[in-house]
C-alpha cells in the first residue's frame, strides 16, 4: 500500500513540475514575442529563442522535480524533459494535423531531455 501511495505522489509531483515548466514556457514565449515585435528579429534568431525557451523551461521543471523526488534526480529530470517534448508534439499534431520539422524535432527532443536532466542534477 505504501508503494502505491509513493507512486501517486511521484505522479502528482511530475504533473506539478510539468505545469511549472509550461508556465515558464508561457512567460518566456511572451518575452520572445515582445523581442520579436520590438526588434524585428529574423526567423533564425526566433528559432534560437524558442530552443532556449525549451531548455530553460525543462531546466526549471527538472529542478523542481529533483527537489521533490530527491533520488535519481537526473533520471526524473530526463523523464520530465521527454514528457514535456511529447506534450509539445501532441499539441503540434492537434493543431497542425501533421508532424513537421524532422531534424529540428530531434534536436528539440534532445534539448528538452538535456534541460530536464541538467535541472534535476542542479537541484
Amino acid at each position: 500500500m505504501e508503494k502505491k501511495a509513493q507512486k501517486e505522489f511521484k505522479m502528482v509531483w511530475m504533473l506539478k513540475s510539468l505545469l511549472a515548466s509550461y508556465i515558464v514556457t508561457t512567460l518566456l514565449l511572451l518575452l520572445v514575442t515582445l523581442l520579436l515585435y520590438k526588434f524585428d528579429l529574423d526567423e533564425q534568431k526566433v528559432q534560437i529563442g524558442i530552443m532556449a525557451v525549451y531548455v530553460l523551461s525543462t531546466l526549471a521543471g527538472g529542478f523542481i522535480i529533483g527537489k521533490l523526488v530527491r533520488v535519481r534526480r537526473f533520471l526524473w529530470g530526463l523523464i520530465l524533459g521527454v514528457l514535456y517534448f511529447v506534450l509539445l508534439l501532441l499539441i503540434s499534431i492537434g493543431v497542425y494535423r501533421t508532424v513537421q520539422g524532422g531534424t529540428n524535432m530531434i534536436i528539440s527532443c534532445v534539448l528538452c531531455g538535456a534541460g530536464g536532466m541538467l535541472g534535476g542534477m542542479l537541484s
